[in-house]
């Protein structure tokens, strides 16, 4: 069964992310518990959690994934930082294991300074203080690679997973894969990125996709998400991308733009249309 969502709102209670996300058509999520752009805890009234995880069952809405803080850096060599980075991401577990969500999805950040190889050992050290609940997995994110971000290397995900004690798992971001030169725009280059992540990370530990098309071309390292086929990434790639039995079963969340005259919801049926047994 395809699974394919958005990314939705809790304003007004955690709850109303899954009337959102059923108006979009979408059958799966992710949520920020909070604002992404500041340093706050989640504060979630627990009749409002206990409405998402009923309605969330009833519906057959899920998995959810909470995306962390875009301030959290992982990677940091800063004291500071890391700390804040630290509480933040244990509040967002505790915050996933009261709303039964299983994952908590985290970008490594930029080392600053401390190098690839200290980036990684910073990011690690960093996972291994979290607390992480049954059942709820970190999954982490690839990222565009600009600057010092790490991340834009399938090596960055599996280096992080070597050093750390954490049963971590992956989220690969379409858009975020061709900007950091992994080509996604025609099927034969969607074997050959799926091919390389297998092999440099391993596909069983794919827990979800952010499925994005990019404005920008392959390789420029510029993050700024299209709609499913509209950008640089086009209808070939995502066809391809969608039908591929590598990620059949994994849930594929959309961060597209609203513009245009449209949103999730067009986005959430374009792919429905993109997949060939829908």
């Amino acid at each position: 069964m395809l699974r394919v969502g958005a990314h939705t709102s809790i304003a007004g209670g955690v709850h109303n992310a899954v009337d959102e996300q059923l108006e979009y058509e979408g059958n799966c999520g992710q949520i920020f518990s909070h604002s992404p752009q500041v340093w706050q805890d989640p504060n979630l009234d627990p009749d409002n959690a206990a409405q998402f995880r009923d309605s969330s069952a009833e519906a057959d809405v899920g998995p959810w994934v909470i995306h962390s803080s875009y301030l959290v850096n992982l990677c940091t060599p800063k004291d500071d930082l890391r700390q804040k980075s630290i509480d933040s991401m244990q509040a967002e577990l505790d915050a996933a294991d009261q709303l039964d969500i299983g994952y908590v999805n985290v970008h490594l950040g930029a080392h600053t300074g401390a190098g690839v190889e200290g980036g990684l050992d910073n990011a690690a050290s960093a996972l291994d203080e979290l607390d992480v609940p049954d059942g709820v997995t970190i999954l982490v994110e690839s990222d565009a690679g600009s600057g010092t971000k790490l991340g834009g290397e399938f090596e960055h995900l599996a280096g992080v997973r070597k050093r750390t004690d954490q049963d971590i798992e992956f989220c690969l971001d379409t858009a975020h894969a061709f900007a950091a030169g992994y080509d996604l725009s025609t099927p034969e280059a969607v074997d050959d990125t799926l091919a390389e992540f297998d092999d440099v990370v391993g596909l069983e530990d794919l827990a979800c996709v952010h499925l994005n098309d990019s404005k920008h071309d392959c390789g420029t390292n510029k993050d700024e998400h299209a709609h499913v086929g509209e950008g640089l990434i086009g209808d070939d790639g995502m066809r391809a991308f969608v039908n591929h039995d590598a990620i059949r079963d994994v849930p594929l969340v959309l961060e597209t733009p609203t513009e245009d005259g449209r949103g999730f919801a067009w986005n959430v049926e374009r792919v429905k249309e993109l997949r060939e047994d829908e």
